[in-house]
């Protein structure tokens, strides 16, 4: 999953320097991502957050207990039910976007013609919603048959599809950002498409069947209902920070976006690869009453979200300003837009960790099919982001905006353990706190050596690519080889336990 998703990071990192060169961040992309986020909010309500919580503990139970038969059935139930509740939700979106759009982008309305074009690209791109539940779906009934690399693999073709229409279509449009548009659109499609095969080849066709009163398809419908809540909590958050960033100096909602897509890097290629994959496992065990092989799994995620979540926080601070200097600051994108986007990205990267902590901790909860206890403590996170976020705005403008999103996640992920210990009793966690201590200090020596490299790069020069690319790489190659040096030096249990592995399987090959 990891290298996979790493594809797909490598593939969105292209498509935001395409995005970047041709549209820079101002005007028309300050109003598509805007217009993306309405479907890409719903994405989460629907799909990825409250659809995989709810389905894939529920459909794991019925596999393993009832057998393969009436796991068929509930796929069928859930696949039509799906497909009926999206057609709905797609129409109504596209009726109401007008007020939508208003709703989350108001300032825009002091920009003429802002509001407009936001609403047009909105509307075209509403029915990815649709594409995406269905992939969702798709993506659940896969892992839990054990197969995680194609539906990994498939933001690849989004983000593929968004880098051809831009290039490809952008000159044959009055509004060449609608381009775009037509890409999330064609790649929706695509990603629903290219799982099809898989699932039939695991012996499941997805048919019509309409005993929406089925015990299990109903345990879904329950679990979803405060799952959508909490998922919504959440992604209000990243809604209320964009709404905020309207009223701010136009490019303020691009800069955000194109911070937090770097920030999302590691977050995609492990912690969302790592919560996808333990969710299965820790869904089987709470079904089998092992509650101490659940509380090991939790103890082995969260030891690897500190292992590299750490480094990569640092890391994303340190190459905030060479990294978009190296891959963004070509055509309408100039080194104000570095400096301003590296501003963010360096806010956003603390939590880094703190979401980590969370994308392992909420799971567990699913496992335990309790999805109350997570939209609490979300709703109570938003409060504090909004709060944050206004007082912040102020003084630190975008800035600001990105740290509130970071000071919010450091409490939801503390309230979650805590919540998840008075549930379940110690969690045992020592080990883990071990680990932290130790990873620590060779972060700590890591940064230092890429930050000594890093002051050699000519970042405000236009061109020279292949200079900062060679100072990035060394800066890059360094710092993870001190890394690695520091974790062995320091006696890392987890860097210890993969170097004995790595070294096995050396002398199984040489044999």
């Amino acid at each position: 999953m990891g290298a996979a998703t790493g594809l797909s990071r490598i593939a969105g990192l292209i498509r935001d320097m395409v995005v970047a060169t041709l549209f820079g961040a101002g005007f028309g992309t300050d109003a598509f991502f805007m217009a993306f986020t309405i479907p890409n909010l719903l994405r989460r309500f629907f799909a990825e957050g409250s659809l995989t919580a709810a389905f894939v503990p529920t459909f794991a139970d019925v596999y393993h207990r009832d057998g393969e038969e009436e796991a068929r059935r509930v796929a069928n139930i859930c696949w039509t039910l799906l497909l009926i509740v999206m057609v709905l939700v797609v129409v109504a979106g596209v009726i109401c976007s007008p007020l939508i759009v208003k709703a989350i982008g108001f300032g825009f309305g002091s920009v003429a013609g802002k509001l407009s074009l936001t609403n047009h690209l909105n509307r075209l791109m509403f029915p990815y919603i649709f594409f995406v539940s269905l992939l969702a779906l798709i993506t659940g009934i896969l892992n839990v048959l054990g197969h995680f690399f194609i539906p990994a693999l498939s933001p690849l073709f989004l983000n593929l599809a968004m880098i051809s229409c831009a290039v490809i279509l952008a000159p044959h449009f009055a509004i060449p950002i609608t381009a775009l548009a037509v890409g999330v659109l064609l790649g929706g499609l695509v990603q629903v498409l290219i799982q099809l095969p898989v699932l039939r080849r695991k012996g499941f066709r997805l048919q019509l069947d309409f005993q929406f009163r089925h015990p299990a398809v109903l345990r879904v419908a329950r679990l979803m209902l405060p799952g959508i809540a909490g998922v919504a909590i959440y992604q209000i958050n990243v809604v209320v920070t964009r709404l905020l960033a309207s009223f701010l100096p136009q490019g303020s909602v691009s800069y955000l976006y194109y911070g937090q897509r770097l920030f999302e890097f590691p977050q995609g290629i492990f912690i969302v690869s790592l919560a996808q994959a333990v969710l299965p496992t820790m869904s089987r065990q709470a079904a089998l009453g092992d509650q101490e092989g659940l509380k090991e799994s939790l103890r082995f995620a969260l030891a690897l979200i500190v292992l590299v979540t750490l480094p990569a926080a640092v890391g994303l601070i340190l190459c905030a300003v060479p990294v978009y200097s190296l891959f963004f600051m070509r055509g309408a994108f100039n080194f104000e837009d570095v400096r301003q986007t590296a501003l963010a990205l360096a806010a956003y990267a603390p939590g880094l960790l703190f979401v980590g902590v969370s994308r392992v901790v909420v799971p567990t909860f699913y496992a335990m099919k309790d999805t109350r206890t997570p939209v609490w403590i979300s709703f109570w996170t938003l409060l504090m982001n909004a709060g944050l976020g206004l007082l912040l705005m102020g003084p630190y403008r975008h800035t600001g905006l990105a740290a509130a999103l970071t000071l919010a996640s450091v409490f939801n992920s503390l309230a979650l353990i805590l919540a998840l210990r008075r549930k379940v009793g110690r969690l045992g966690l020592t080990a883990v706190f071990n680990s932290f201590s130790r990873i620590l200090p060779a972060t700590a020596l890591m940064g230092a050596v890429v930050w000594y490299i890093l002051r050699f790069g000519p970042w405000a020069a236009v061109g020279v690519w292949w200079i900062k690319a060679g100072v990035l790489g060394g800066a890059l190659a360094a710092g993870f080889g001190t890394y690695c040096l520091g974790c062995l030096l320091f006696r890392v249990p987890e860097a210890s336990e993969a170097a004995a592995l790595f070294k096995r399987k050396w002398q199984r090959r040489s044999l």
